[in-house]
């Protein structure tokens, strides 16, 4: 039987993972904070689901996260976990910016290096690291911390997707780079999108038709594929005063 991991998978894009996964007749190990509502996913597919609780903004249950998942064989590693924060950099409180490090960047480091080397042992299956059209930018302004730790995933993934070009490895490894989704992290973050959002349903289901074609930079919508071109030809401080401007319509 084939097996996924998914973290984050309680809500939004994490939990509509779940669901077609599941369809498509992957056990899973889902991951979150929230036990009662990864349950409740459990209790609504139709494959054997296990259900792990883990805090991955601390960076010991990370670790011990990763342990755990070395002993099985997965098909899948999806690390969705992650969420943002709108504010002045030297407003925001510094324990909420190391929490987002903790989650967006360390989790995603600790968990993919934990299992890489099984997928690359075995010689095939999938990692998708759910970055945002945020980690291709130089930076987002009154959002800085959230844009900072996004380049960091897309800037890891990219490294080890030509390390594995580079050993000829039937591993994929992927990034997924939304641009707004209509999830529970604008309530989190405290944002309303200046741009309209998508569904997670559809970002989910458009993120695995990619993934399974061996895509590696996943951008839904042609708006943020457009608008990611169109930052390559622009100077980085002319692009931050852009992106500036968009964040400020989100308070």
């Amino acid at each position: 039987m084939k097996l996924a991991c998914i973290t984050g998978a309680s809500s939004g894009i994490g939990r509509e993972l779940a669901f077609l996964l599941a369809k498509l007749d992957y056990d899973l190990i889902i991951v979150g904070r929230n036990t009662d509502m990864l349950h409740k996913i459990a209790d609504n597919v139709d494959v054997k689901c296990k259900c792990i609780t883990c805090d991955l903004s601390d960076e010991k249950s990370c670790v011990k996260l990763g342990k755990k998942l070395k002993k099985y064989k997965l098909d899948i590693m999806i690390n969705n976990a992650g969420f943002g924060e709108l504010g002045e950099f030297a407003c925001t409180r510094l324990r909420n910016d190391l929490s987002m490090i903790n989650v967006n960047i360390k989790a995603v480091h600790i968990l993919t290096k934990a299992v890489l080397p099984g997928f690359i042992e075995r010689d095939c299956g999938y990692i998708m690291n759910v970055a945002s059209s945020a980690g291709l930018l130089p930076g987002g302004p009154y959002m800085s911390t959230y844009y900072a730790s996004k380049a960091y995933v897309t800037s890891l993934t990219t490294a080890i997707h030509r390390e594995l070009k580079d050993i000829r490895s039937n591993v994929h490894i992927s990034m997924l780079c939304p641009g707004p989704v209509d999830t529970n992290f604008n309530n989190v973050a405290s944002v309303k999108f200046a741009l309209p959002g998508i569904s997670a349903e559809y970002c989910a289901y458009y993120a695995l038709c990619k993934m399974f074609t061996g895509k590696f930079m996943i951008i839904p919508t042609l708006t943020m594929k457009a608008g990611v071109f169109a930052s390559r030809l622009l100077p980085r401080e002319l692009l931050a005063c852009i992106t500036g401007h968009q964040q400020k319509k989100k308070s």
